[in-house]
């Protein structure tokens, strides 16, 4: 259900979902997607003509039947924000995060795509009134600085460094290449204060695994 103003009051028990590794979506935050296998084409086709929403959920594992994965019981739905057909069969998108679901059942359902009943109860996404208030900026930026250099990868850190905490905390959750099981414990923690910790601290565990792996240095 939609308010007068646009925003979703409501949400569906029945959603379409989109397995995909690495990937998660955290309410308020932009996914872009680019849509290109034909179950998920039907699938955002079929969005555009209803509620607009999708899934985003992560497979646990590489080695599942790729068409049929099993999948983490959590999850993040989004609403089709922008939808480009790009041509040749593709399409490219933005989702905006609205919150988390739990998966109770997968559906049999007669579509390509993978279809579930969804509970919200766990989550209070809607209703959040911001709980990015404790957040420790400079130790998570230091600790992502540190994670940067070692990986040899380049950002705008001054952009970073001005975004509001919320943004700071999901958006680098959501954009930083971890293992699967990191990103759903990221996007199941419980406050975005809890978030930042847990980020602050996968970051300087990344920098201190991969420091020991580095041979030795002679002079």
């Amino acid at each position: 259900m939609v308010s007068p103003t646009g925003a979703i009051t409501h949400l569906p028990v029945k959603i379409p979902i989109f397995p995909l590794s690495g990937v998660i979506l955290i309410p308020g935050s932009n996914l872009p997607l680019n849509i290109f296998e034909p179950r998920y084409l039907q699938m955002v086709r079929d969005a555009v003509t209803s509620d607009g929403l999708i899934g985003m959920v992560q497979p646990k594992s590489h080695e599942n039947n790729a068409d049929d994965p099993e999948l983490y019981a959590v999850g993040g739905v989004g609403k089709i924000d922008d939808l480009v057909d790009t041509g040749n069969n593709r399409f490219s998108i933005r989702l905006k995060g609205i919150a988390r679901f739990e998966i109770t059942t997968e559906l049999s359902t007669t579509t390509p795509y993978r279809q579930i009943h969804a509970d919200w109860s766990r989550f209070h996404d809607l209703t959040a009134n911001g709980d990015a208030h404790n957040i420790d900026r400079r130790t998570l930026l230091a600790a992502l600085s540190n994670y940067l250099d070692q990986k040899g990868l380049d950002a705008d850190f001054e952009a970073i460094a001005e975004a509001p905490n919320d943004v700071l905390v999901n958006t680098l959750s959501m954009i930083i290449p971890m293992g699967v099981p990191e990103k759903q414990a990221l996007l199941e923690a419980a406050s975005t204060d809890e978030r930042a910790a847990m980020l602050e601290t996968l970051l300087k565990m990344s920098v201190i695994e991969n420091s020991s792996k580095e041979p030795p240095k002679f002079h």
